[in-house]
């Protein structure tokens, strides 16, 4: 008995076998979605498809650099150490708020060991007040390696605005 392939199709095209598979396609067609949402939420969810494709649309779209909103909350937090009012946790908020500025340069894309040699490679265009945040990274050195090092709180504050300016120029905060 010898079978030719217009029975094989014909055969497969039936009405009979279509309405018996309909729940076969049925199935899968519900499991090809699952997998495709699947695949999906692992993209978003993979910091390097992330940093891939993600990161460059939202910033497309938004005008607006990828991690603003999370940066926007460090920085709200760094400020409200800045409001207790206490030495200490002025020290903390500034040393936090230069991190937090050298972090986001390195994101940005400019190399370098220190926060020193990023702002190097920043212009006054870039960042309008570059000497005051010098200068705040300077005071930064000095809580650092300076354990006696007193600051006040207006010398703080003038600190904390330098760097609240940088991250204005720089349009990361939201």
């Amino acid at each position: 008995m010898t079978i030719d392939i217009d029975t094989i199709i014909s055969f497969l095209v039936s009405p009979e076998i279509q309405q018996r598979l309909l729940w076969v396609k049925f199935g899968f067609l519900s499991v090809s979605l699952i997998l495709l949402i699947a695949i999906v939420i692992l993209i978003l969810k993979t910091h390097y498809f992330q940093w891939l494709f993600v990161q460059d649309f939202w910033e497309f779209f938004t005008f607006r650099p990828f991690g603003a909103k999370r940066i926007t909350r460090i920085w709200n937090k760094i400020t409200k150490r800045l409001s207790t009012g206490l030495e200490s946790e002025s020290k903390m908020a500034i040393v936090e708020a230069d991190d937090l500025l050298d972090a986001s340069l390195r994101r940005m894309g400019f190399a370098g060991q220190t926060l020193e040699e990023k702002l190097s490679k920043l212009t006054s265009a870039t960042v309008g007040n570059l000497d005051d945040v010098y200068a705040a990274h300077k005071v930064r050195n000095n809580i650092v390696h300076n354990p006696d090092y007193r600051l006040s709180q207006d010398e703080a504050k003038v600190t904390m605005d330098a760097y609240q300016k940088a991250f204005n120029s720089l349009q990361i905060l939201t």
